[in-house]
């Protein structure tokens, strides 16, 4: 295919279907060439700018893939929270450029991904603790956010209050906190009390 045709093909699809990230064997099967010549079309793609390699094996056009959409292939069992989490309820005005991740999934070889929307950094927790969305979402609600920021920052003995500068505290809903508040340790539900006022 020519770059012409890339570029029309992959912003057809964000357009018509949303899509915005691609595994090297869907290029392959789109440009009708063996996986060893795609590899070689997408470093000239991406040389030339019409595509970025997010992760090992993926690739999407430039600023089009967010980290709820990149996080399930770098780890289908984590999800969002956090203070990245937190600023993007609009919880606090510090923006995140480290993608906090709760996974019940150990990381081995590196718990952290450095890509082009970010720092991915992985924890490894159990349950109760640990707990994905109800609703199937790559992100944690502002509610489960909070209390695992909380978590995460006790665990290094840091006030979670000294990092961050909190507001809109009146849009989390009392009593999904408190309900989530209380899977944690007793220390990090009196911690949110004092940050919630």
């Amino acid at each position: 295919m020519k770059t012409l045709d890339w570029i029309r093909f992959l912003e057809s699809q964000q357009r018509l279907h949303s899509k915005t990230l691609y595994t090297v064997t869907e290029l392959a099967n789109v440009a009708n060439v063996s996986l060893n010549s795609i590899n070689v079309e997408a470093g000239r793609l991406v040389k030339k700018g019409i595509i970025v390699r997010y992760a090992n094996g993926r690739y999407g056009l430039p600023g089009a893939v967010t980290a709820e959409t990149l996080l399930p292939t770098l780890d289908p069992r984590a999800y969002i929270s956090g203070p990245y989490a937190l600023y993007r309820h609009g919880i606090v005005t510090q923006a995140q450029t480290e993608i906090c991740c709760m996974t019940d999934r150990r990381h081995n070889r590196s718990r952290t991904r450095t890509t082009p929307i970010g720092r991915f950094v992985f924890v490894c927790t159990r349950q109760p603790i640990y707990a994905p969305p109800a609703d199937g979402s790559a992100m944690a609600s502002p509610e489960q956010a909070l209390c695992d920021y909380v978590y995460l920052l006790g665990r290094r003995r840091l006030d979670p209050s000294s990092l961050v500068t909190f507001r809109g505290m009146d849009r989390l809903d009392a009593a999904e906190l408190a309900g989530i508040a209380a899977r944690y340790p007793s220390t990090v539900a009196r911690a949110v009390e004092r940050i919630v006022g």
